[in-house]
């Protein structure tokens, strides 16, 4: 609820799932243990409840039980498609070969890496054949990107957008003969006490991208660690600023962060699209070594109109762009 930027406030965003299942089993405990004759046990419960509500209401989109913001498709035969598999791999993780065999495995047409440092960029070499388009930063510093294509990339630029040690990718990828997607890859900052101490920085990062996308004439794609979760204050702005979709809304949290440690998930990694795309299939893929899980997903583009559209985030209003604006000047 609180605005603040510093990190130790930011950090409750992460932590809503774990909170309403450690809420939900204090109340459990409750009901078996102690005497609802108690003033301060009833107090303790009504507390619990509101808790578990404001839990629930918080990650509910991000379950099946929600409608889905974009529409799903089963049948891709001659449709426009683009496959995505996006890995943060970790700079420190030198299991190169478990991530070379997912990608044969699942043969996307667009292959992005994150953390990926002259290391990783060296053994991932090996996908140059087979994606012969490509946009290389290897940067030994946690801020290294990747992007492999077998589409066709045209006016490419690597950016930096806030911070001069983390870049951004901005491409147009050539879907078909006379379809053209942009895509942006990003990888901000955290705010913790190693990184920033602030979210400001993430902030503005993935504002200023949100702006490019809504001021896009052609599809668009927004993929990276965002090092964010979905249901945030931060990521919901971003949404309704970009008009972009979160194909899991409706569909399930896809925690893909932390690999190593189940009981600490988080929805870290993010693909957002315009509505001209449905969904064929999303997912979070098998562990590679790294502290993340990849995911994959695939787009069919078939922009549809009517009843049947996909269900876009509401649109920034004053107090939205005044909080951008704020944010963009902090920095």
């Amino acid at each position: 609820m609180v605005r603040l930027d510093q990190w130790w406030i930011r950090v409750s965003d992460f932590t809503h799932i774990q909170v309403l299942l450690l809420t939900f089993i204090c109340l459990v405990a409750l009901l078996i243990v102690a005497p609802f004759s108690d003033i301060i046990n009833i107090v303790l419960a009504t507390l619990g409840v509101v808790t578990l509500l404001y839990q629930a209401i918080i990650v509910y989109p991000y379950t099946p039980l929600h409608a889905k913001a974009a529409k799903g498709i089963k049948r891709v035969f001659d449709e426009e498609r683009i496959s995505i598999l996006e890995a943060n791999v970790y700079m420190y993780n030198t299991n190169y070969q478990l991530l070379l065999d997912l990608i044969s495995k699942e043969n996307p047409d667009i292959v992005i890496t994150l953390e990926t440092g002259k290391k990783w960029s060296a053994a991932l070499s090996a996908l140059d054949p087979e994606y012969p388009h490509s946009v290389k930063i290897p940067l030994d510093n946690t801020y290294g990107m990747l992007l492999f294509s077998k589409l066709p990339l045209t006016e490419t630029s690597i950016n930096y957008l806030v911070e001069e040690e983390v870049p951004s990718i901005e491409t147009t990828v050539e879907l078909g003969p006379d379809t053209k997607v942009k895509l942006h890859i990003i990888h901000p900052k955290p705010p913790s006490p190693s990184e920033n101490y602030r979210s400001t920085e993430r902030d503005a990062e993935v504002i200023i991208v949100g702006k490019k996308a809504k001021n896009e004439k052609l599809p668009v794609i927004v993929a990276g660690d965002l090092n964010d979760v979905a249901w945030s204050h931060s990521t919901r702005l971003f949404q309704r600023i970009s008009r972009l979709l979160d194909p899991r809304i409706g569909r399930g949290f896809f925690n893909t962060y932390n690999a190593k440690y189940w009981l600490f998930r988080w929805p870290l990694d993010h693909v957002f699209h315009s509505d001209d795309f449905l969904v064929s299939r999303i997912s979070r893929l098998p562990h590679i070594g790294s502290d993340h899980f990849p995911l994959y997903i695939e787009l069919v583009y078939k922009p549809i109109t009517g009843p049947a559209r996909n269900t876009a985030p509401e649109e920034a209003d004053a107090q939205d762009r005044k909080e951008s604006k704020d944010k963009l000047l902090s920095v």
